[in-house]
């Protein structure tokens, strides 16, 4: 195939310098998913680690060049994930990490970057502006910027996701017994990482991304297959909600994905419910939009077997009962 800008050499070497929580994350099936979507599911749990996230898979990469030979400052924008995942990589190593947030971003995901010890500012506008000013702190302070996708680093940690579904596999030694990967699509590091690995060593997978409708530009774009911009987002899925799709990771994602496809707000919201219900999954909106992919297209994936990366699990409790009208209690 045409070549990204990753490599599988360098995503195994990426691999060595993660911390192993962060790793070998659980891959199961869920049956009891099964009977409402007319498919057999396997969920790829990203949510079981420090930050509840898969972003701390890439942010250890990042923290290591630093703390090897790079500045030991650093500084982000983000929409909470990524803030959380540098602030935890960053404490571990040294590193003085800043994190750019929109001050409408999910409370729970502000204070918990606070709480690892980030310094953090809050802009009045959304994550474009945050990445704005992130980027003038930086050249303002000469410190490292990191922006997701757009760092290649990024991409080669949430890639690690890819080598485990891929092993399992090889370890299997049969063909793939899933057919399709549906993946939330964002910046792109995730759905390019994960995308690059099983094209190359799993090319018969389906690699679907899965974007809101009301967050739809790299979508758009994917479909394009040029850079198109929107000039707003809305969406509950805050961890996916860019206006303005990098041309480099673009570039990546035409090469890996099959398919992009747009989900409406019911249908994200229908899948935390099913995740809650039927896998005991608290997740945030982003996590759920396999399960809304499948929701609304019931004949694409009928007979098959589909693998959802849940990659996020960081929500407001009150924005989620309100969503869910459910409140996550113990299950027996």
């Amino acid at each position: 195939m045409q070549e990204t800008r990753l490599d599988t050499a360098r995503i195994r070497a990426a691999r060595r310098v993660i911390d192993p929580v962060f790793l070998g994350t659980p891959l199961y099936r869920c049956e009891a998913l099964e009977p409402e979507l007319g498919c057999t599911v396997s969920i790829k749990l990203e949510t079981a680690n420090p930050v509840r996230s898969f972003k701390g898979r890439g942010t250890e990469v990042v923290a290591s060049l630093l703390a090897d030979n790079g500045p030991r400052a650093a500084v982000c924008a983000s929409a909470g994930n990524l803030g959380q995942a540098l602030a935890w990589s960053g404490r571990g190593r040294g590193l003085d990490v800043t994190v750019v947030a929109s001050r409408f971003a999910t409370v729970a995901k502000l204070d918990r970057i606070r709480a690892l010890g980030a310094g953090l500012e809050l802009v009045d506008g959304d994550h474009e502006l945050a990445r704005e000013r992130a980027s003038a702190i930086a050249r303002y302070d000469g410190i490292r910027l990191v922006e997701d996708s757009l760092d290649i680093e990024t991409c080669e940690g949430a890639a690690t996701i890819g080598l485990e579904l891929v092993e399992l596999v090889e370890q299997a030694d049969t063909a793939p017994s899933f057919d399709a990967v549906l993946i939330a699509l964002g910046g792109g590091a995730l759905a390019t990482g994960v995308g690059h690995v099983l094209k190359e060593s799993a090319p018969g997978v389906e690699v679907i991304c899965v974007q809101p409708l009301g967050a739809p530009a790299m979508t758009h774009s994917w479909r394009a297959r040029r850079v198109l911009t929107t000039d707003s987002t809305d969406t509950i899925a805050d961890g996916v909600a860019g206006r303005r799709p990098v041309p480099a990771v673009l570039e990546d994602l035409l090469l890996v994905a099959d398919d992009a496809v747009l989900v409406q707000e019911a249908s994200i919201i229908a899948g935390m419910r099913m995740l809650l219900h039927h896998a005991g999954l608290v997740v945030e909106p982003s996590a759920a939009l396999g399960i809304a992919a499948i929701l609304e297209d019931r004949d694409r994936f009928a007979g098959r077997h589909v693998v959802t990366i849940v990659c996020g699990s960081n929500v407001d409790l009150d924005a989620y009962h309100r969503w869910v009208g459910a409140a996550p209690g113990h299950r027996s």
